[in-house]
């Protein structure tokens, strides 16, 4: 009986701590806390350890440039408003969600690990389309490629799941009138086919179908992903996945 009592109560503890950590790793602000070293390495990175930075200008990732351009129509100027972006995005969905200023370094190392086992999957899917087809929008020097892949999780998920999923959900559901399920759908497919197109932005970059197709279905998998366990994890397993590809 007493054996029963204590499995009980040790399979209870279990659920609640996986329940809670599922919870807390979808936060705002600890996505926010988990990111911020990415974010970073990122902007020191770009400034003074790239190929680019020891010739005097700043290599950056297309979504980073986009961003920048963003602002510009509005008369903001700044290298580092992309990543205040970041910052201010997810502490006022913080401040409108309520939450406790809270986090927890367990959480943070458990998103760590999540974000590159999730990013296997994705690994093996693209070896079984093609060999290689990193998603960073810029192809490189290893070094100058390692701190891109920060970027690149941070600033295309940025763009291309938290924003773009937040303005056709908007349409969709809200002004449309689509159902939820239907409108999940079509985001997830929508947002992956503008990602996959997007890399071709770059002048590197030439079509190939091999390569587009294996973005999209990157697109939806990094899609689902977020609906499933929000920015910080999604963002984690694209970087992760970016840099895993350069070691392989």
């Amino acid at each position: 009986m007493s054996h029963a009592i204590w499995g009980a109560r040790d399979s209870w503890r279990h659920t609640r701590l996986v329940n809670g950590y599922l919870h807390e790793s979808e936060l705002p602000l600890t996505s926010l806390i988990f990111l911020l070293p990415l974010i970073l390495i990122y902007e020191v990175g770009t400034q003074y350890f790239t190929s680019a930075a020891h010739h005097g200008w700043q290599q950056q990732i297309i979504a980073f440039t986009m961003l920048q351009r963003f602002f510009r129509l509005f008369g903001a100027h700044g290298q580092h408003l992309p990543a205040l972006a970041v910052v201010m995005i997810l502490l006022s969905w913080h401040m409108a969600r309520r939450e406790a200023w809270h986090f927890s370094l367990p959480t943070l190392a458990g998103m760590a690990a999540e974000s590159t086992l999730l990013a296997l999957p994705l690994l093996a899917m693209g070896r079984e389309l093609a060999r290689y087809f990193p998603l960073a929008a810029v192809h490189t020097t290893q070094p100058d490629a390692i701190i891109m892949s920060f970027g690149a999780g941070v600033y295309e998920e940025l763009v291309f799941r938290l924003i773009l999923f937040s303005m056709l959900s908007l349409v969709l559901k809200d002004l449309m009138r689509v159902s939820a399920w239907s409108a999940h759908l079509a985001v997830v497919v929508i947002s992956a086919l503008a990602f996959s197109g997007y890399h071709y932005l770059s002048p590197l970059e030439q079509f190939q179908w091999r390569s587009f197709i294996f973005r999209t279905l990157a697109g939806i998998y990094f899609g689902v992903l977020f609906l499933a366990r929000g920015f910080g994890i999604t963002a984690g397993c694209h970087a992760f996945y970016d840099i895993l590809i350069l070691f392989l």
